[in-house]
């Protein structure tokens, strides 16, 4: 089945408001001439969120956040509620990133409710998976993925269409190291082997599954020409115009 491809950047912790906004304008620009069939979203920080849908409304660029909590309101100092992320304009949130699952102690059981919550509040996820160095190591990818991928058992059949998985191998995150394109296609098409079993066969050949290790528009090509990788969940490279732009040209040339 052919799918569309999804290139996202994810901010992370970076830029200032007057940057974020510049970064957003360029990323319209970069967009612009991509193939149509390219979604294209960002993914900045809270405090910006308002500032990047400013400036890309007039584009077809999706804006995401980071993260949200598993609760629509309460006494929660410091979190933020899916239902606040939809009511700034936000389309998609990123749930379960390896960042959020090993600095910050997140549990499988707290990412159930965070996706549960979110697609209560009519946002699209994208829920990322991926082992360790140490896991891919001792032979766990497919353990670690299969027991990460069980929280889609939360997702309504009508709601299926709006899941994205990101396949993150955690040891190639900011190391400067890419799982290779053979890698890569293994483990999203065991990722989407786990999808089938959960959610069935047809939700998982129309699901895309994105690739977010250290893509880069030099190995851009060779990764997303892989039968069942999808898309980027681009980190670094998505912080400058010069750096995403090969990476949404490359999907583009596939589309």
């Amino acid at each position: 089945m052919s799918r569309a491809k999804y290139i996202a950047g994810n901010w992370k912790m970076h830029l200032t408001k007057r940057r974020a906004s510049t970064l957003a304008r360029d990323m319209v620009a970069a967009a612009e001439n991509s193939n149509p069939a390219v979604k294209v979203a960002v993914f900045p920080t809270y405090v910006h969120l308002d500032h990047v849908r400013r400036n890309i409304r007039n584009s077809n660029i999706i804006l995401g956040a980071q993260n949200c909590y598993g609760k629509k309101e309460g006494a929660f100092t410091g979190e933020i509620s899916p239902y606040m992320l939809r009511d700034m304009g936000v389309k998609v949130v990123m749930i379960g990133h390896s960042e959020r699952r090993h600095i910050f102690g997140e549990t499988d059981a707290m990412i159930f409710e965070k996706v549960k919550i979110a697609l209560r509040a009519k946002l699209d996820v994208m829920l990322c998976v991926g082992e360790t160095i140490d896991e891919r190591k001792a032979g766990e990818t497919f353990k670690v993925l299969a027991r990460q991928l069980k929280v889609l058992k939360v997702v309504k059949p009508a709601q299926t269409s709006r899941i994205t998985v990101a396949y993150e191998p955690v040891w190639a995150i900011g190391t400067g190291e890419t799982a290779t394109p053979q890698i890569a296609q293994e483990a999203h098409a065991e990722c989407r082997r786990f999808v089938g079993e959960i959610l069935g066969d047809e939700a998982a050949q129309q699901m895309q599954i994105l690739y977010g290790g250290s893509m880069k528009g030099s190995n851009a090509d060779e990764l997303l020409s892989q039968p069942d990788v999808d898309g980027g969940l681009v980190g670094g490279a998505s912080l400058s115009k010069d750096d995403f732009s090969p990476i949404i040209n490359a999907a583009s040339a596939l589309s």
